[in-house]
Order: C-alpha cells, then structure tokens, then sequence
C-alpha cells in the first residue's frame, strides 16, 4: 500500500466533540462546541481543552478558571450545533434553545442538565498552542446518569450514543 501525506489539521481522530460550559464573573452563562478537548493527567485527573481567543467564552473562562465539561448524545445534535455555530455576542443560547441549566457542585459554572455526563474543572494552567489556548481543568466532580455506572462508579460509555 502506498502512503501519501494527509492533511495535518484534525489528524488525530476519533476526538470527542464536547459542549464547554461556562460562567463570567458578571454571572452570565454561555456554552460552545469544542472540537479539542481530551484527558490530559489521571493522577491528579485531569481534562484540556481548546478556546481559540476570539470566542466569547474564552474570556469568561480565563477570569473565572473554571469551566463544565458536557458530553452530548445525538438526539441533542440540534442543539449542540446551534451552541457551536451561533456565537453569545449575538444571541442568549441557552435561553433561545431552551437549554436546562444547574448549577456546579464544586465549580461556579453551569452544567448542561440534558447532558448525560458533566465534568466541573478548575483550570490549573493553560498553554498557547498556536490557533487555541489548551485550558488545563483539574477535575472536580463528574455528575454520571445513574444507568451509565458500573459498579466501582466508571462510566460505561458504550451506553452513551456520543455525538
């Protein structure tokens, strides 16, 4: 078989596709589609992902140090690309796709309540990576559908139909 070279942007796949969630320091809520995001440390756990500077949420996250992983199912698809193609300085998402929001347990973020699995984080430190800024999130607490766990507590995410 003969190999040619392949586009360099987006090499690495499978990626999960993740909605972030946030909040500024005003108490305004947000939440974007993030294409960059992955495990980073499992002792202490550890998630990045990538804000490119120009998106609204990328300030409310650098103030506050503090940002909700939500893993979507594909019956949330609609919404998940409303939250990543519509930006906040134009229009209240959340509100206008009638998004279920509560509260962080640990972090004062919102987390997506449809979501079947979220991830509250602190930002430990963070990295330029040329297009994006790698925000390192310490994970706090992860809230897990029940139905999701097994038995030590992990989740099964062969259960969840992923976007």
């Amino acid at each position: 078989m003969i190999k040619k070279e392949a586009n360099k942007k987006g090499s690495l796949w499978p990626a999960p596709r993740v909605l972030v969630s946030c909040r500024g320091l005003n108490g305004e809520d947000n939440a974007l589609a993030v294409a960059y995001c992955g495990n980073c440390s499992y002792a202490p756990p550890m998630i990045m992902v990538g804000i490119v500077p120009t998106r609204y949420s990328y300030k409310m996250i650098k103030e506050s140090g503090c940002f909700v992983v939500n893993i979507a199912e594909k019956d949330y698809q609609e919404v998940f690309d409303y939250l990543g193609s519509v930006s906040k300085r134009d229009a209240d998402k959340l509100k206008d796709k009638n998004v279920r929001i509560e509260n962080g347990k640990v972090v004062n973020a919102p987390i997506l309540a449809d979501c079947p699995v979220n991830i509250e984080c602190t930002v430990v430190d963070s990295i330029v990576t040329g297009s994006h800024e790698m925000f390192v999130g310490k994970v706090e607490y992860v809230h897990a559908n029940e139905n999701l766990l097994n038995e030590d507590g992990s989740i099964d995410f062969s259960k969840i139909q992923v976007i």
